[in-house]
């Protein structure tokens, strides 16, 4: 093989997989499709990485060969290898230190992210308690390594086209019991085999990617048991008042760079008025422009007041 072939050969297969090979191109394709002057196309059928399934006096249809095929399956597989050795999932020191309790899930997910082979957890639990926190930790620690969804948020192609251009280690899906149909049919397969699969229009796309799902969602009724079976399922249980502003104190310093301070100060006015820490975040970001008296005014209503234990 020739310097340069391999990426005639990908860019012959990624035109493949982008028409019906079946009906629009039953007889084949030719120079004009792919792009690739004619002598080069009959060299490489000559070296057995093409076949001819149509011959005429003004067209002469390819589709690629199996031995081709078995070449570039076997060049992705090494690529696959490369990249899983060169994005080896490696835990901060610090990850979930800002979430107080929670030892056994902290171990649980730290397990999980380090294990050779998927497993999949949800969190589930009420709102306002840890789960998107642990769910912001991982996303800050492997960065493009990880991908965020919000399930009210996805739209029908959202997941299949997320992982095909990004092929992240791991999903981290917030909300799940919120997201379309569509994208927890997808997930099935996804998280069973590393197989993601789509049918539309003529194109298929068929991608094998074993990620690692991490999720959270309020209600479990709304996922089907063929969901809920894929994950192991722990529940986190409500935050006492000291850890909540424990909680709190670490967000806004770790993940909103503010001083111990002011830090200190919203989580003891927030105390009483919201075991939320999404609101805690907010009121941070409003503070530089109103102040945290008015911001929490402002987002809570009523009148602040500072509660201490």
């Amino acid at each position: 093989m020739k310097d340069g072939d391999m990426e005639l050969l990908l860019e012959v297969a990624k035109f493949e997989s982008s028409v019906d090979m079946e009906k629009e191109y039953r007889i084949g394709w030719s120079w004009r499709h792919v792009r690739i002057w004619p002598a080069t196309l009959s060299r490489l059928f000559k070296d057995g990485y093409l076949d001819n399934v149509f011959r005429s006096n003004s067209f002469t249809g390819y589709k690629l060969s199996e031995k081709a095929k078995a070449l570039l399956s076997s060049n992705r597989q090494e690529n696959l290898e490369d990249k899983e050795t060169a994005t080896q999932l490696k835990l901060a020191d610090d990850l979930f230190t800002d979430i107080i309790g929670h030892e056994d899930v902290k171990t649980l997910l730290k397990a999980t992210l380090l294990a050779e082979k998927p497993v999949h957890i949800m969190l589930t639990g009420p709102p306002a308690l840890a789960k998107t926190l642990f769910l912001w930790d991982i996303e800050q620690t492997f960065g493009e390594q990880a991908i965020w969804l919000v399930g009210s948020a996805t739209s029908k192609a959202g997941l299949w086209d997320l992982v095909a251009e990004r092929e992240p280690r791991i999903l981290l899906i917030d909300e799940m019991d919120k997201m379309n149909a569509v994208d927890m049919a997808a997930l099935l397969t996804l998280m069973e085999g590393g197989r993601l699969v789509r049918a539309k229009r003529g194109r298929e796309l068929d991608i094998n990617n074993p990620l690692k799902v991490v999720a959270a969602s309020n209600r479990l009724e709304k996922l089907s048991p063929e969901l809920r079976s894929r994950f192991a399922i722990r529940r986190l249980n409500p935050y006492s008042r000291s850890e909540f502003l424990i909680v709190v104190k670490g967000v806004l310093v770790r993940k909103e760079n503010l001083s111990g301070e002011l830090a200190e100060e919203i989580a003891q006015k927030l105390d009483g008025r919201s075991q939320d820490v999404r609101d805690a975040i907010r009121i941070a970001r409003l503070a530089p422009q109103v102040g945290v008296d008015k911001a929490i005014s402002l987002l809570l209503g009523g009148e602040t007041s500072t509660n201490r234990d």
